[in-house]
C-alpha cells in the first residue's frame, strides 16, 4: 500500500478530493513516477505538486489520470472542475494578502494607505471564507434533498424494504445497523460496497453503512444518520490513525477493507 504524505491542512474539501482520487489512481496503476512521466508528458516534479497538494493539475493532467487508471473520465473532470473554482478562489485571497502586504507597506510608506490595504484584505478574506461556509453548507442540504427523493423512489417502487424513520430535524433519516459477517467480511444491511469514495458532506445509505461499521471498531461516528458530518470525519480520522492508513478523512477501498474485516477495539 502507497504511504503518501498528509495533505495540506487548508485545502478546501473538494480540491482535497481531488488529490485523493488522482493517488488512489496511481495507486491502482502501479505505475512509477518515472513511468507516469513517460504515460502523460508531465515532469516528476509536476507531479509531486500535483499529488501533495501544493499545484492544482491542469484538466489534460487528470484526463491523462483518468486513461491511466481506467476511471471515469466524465466524473473526475467534472470533479476537478469544482476544485478548480474552489482553488481559484483560494489564490484570489492569499495574491491579494501578498501585494497588500510588508512589500507593498514598503513601496508606498504612507501609514494610512497601508492600514487600509490592510483592511481590504482583511475583508476579502474574510468573504472568501465565508463564501466557503455557505457553498459547503448549501452542498450538504442539496445531497440531504436528492437522498430524501431517493428514499421515496426506493419507498415506492419496493414493497419490503428497510424501514426508516422521518424527523421534523435538517437530518430526517435514522437507520438501523443489521450486522453480520459473511465471508470473513462484515456488513450492516445497508450497502455492500467496498471501494465507494466518501468524503465530507456526503450523504445516503453507503455512508450509514460505514457509520455501522465504525460504531462497531469502536469508533463512535455520532448519529446513524447517513450525513458524512464532522463527527463521521473525526471518526474515519481515528480509524486511520488507529490502524496505520493514509490519514486523509476520506473513505476509499483501504478503509473499507479495514471496517469490513476488523475486530472491535
Amino acid at each position: 500500500m502507497s504511504r503518501w504524505k498528509p495533505l495540506p491542512a487548508e485545502l478546501h474539501p473538494q480540491v482535497h478530493l481531488l488529490v485523493v482520487r488522482l493517488r488512489r489512481l496511481k495507486d491502482h496503476s502501479e505505475l512509477s513516477t518515472r513511468q507516469l512521466v513517460g504515460r502523460t508528458g508531465y515532469s516528476a516534479r509536476s507531479w509531486q505538486r500535483y499529488l501533495n497538494g501544493r499545484a492544482l493539475p491542469p484538466r489534460e493532467a487528470v484526463e491523462a489520470m483518468a486513461r491511466i487508471g481506467a476511471a471515469d473520465s466524465d466524473r473526475l473532470l467534472a470533479l476537478h472542475e469544482i476544485a478548480a473554482e474552489r482553488w481559484a478562489e483560494g489564490r484570489g485571497a492569499a495574491t491579494d494578502a501578498t501585494e497588500d502586504g510588508p512589500a507593498a507597506a514598503r513601496a508606498n510608506p504612507t501609514r494610512p494607505q497601508v492600514s487600509g490595504r490592510y483592511a481590504r484584505a482583511l475583508i476579502a478574506a474574510t468573504a472568501v471564507a465565508l463564501l466557503l461556509s455557505v457553498s459547503a453548507s448549501l452542498l450538504l442540504a442539496v445531497r440531504l434533498a436528492e437522498t430524501r427523493a431517493q428514499l421515496a423512489r426506493a419507498r415506492t417502487d419496493t414493497a419490503a424494504g428497510t424501514p426508516v424513520t422521518v424527523s421534523e430535524s435538517l437530518v430526517p433519516v435514522v437507520y438501523t445497523c443489521r450486522l453480520e459477517q459473511r465471508d470473513g467480511r462484515w456488513y450492516a444491511g445497508l450497502s455492500r460496497t467496498t471501494d465507494s469514495i466518501l468524503a465530507y458532506t456526503y450523504v445516503g445509505p453507503e455512508v450509514a453503512e460505514a457509520q455501522c461499521l465504525l460504531r462497531r471498531a469502536g469508533i463512535p461516528p455520532g448519529d446513524i444518520d447517513g450525513v458524512f458530518g464532522p463527527k463521521t470525519q473525526r471518526a474515519v480520522v481515528r480509524l486511520q490513525t488507529r490502524d496505520d492508513l493514509v490519514v486523509d478523512g476520506v473513505i476509499g477501498p483501504h478503509t473499507w477493507k479495514v471496517l469490513r474485516q476488523a475486530a472491535p477495539r
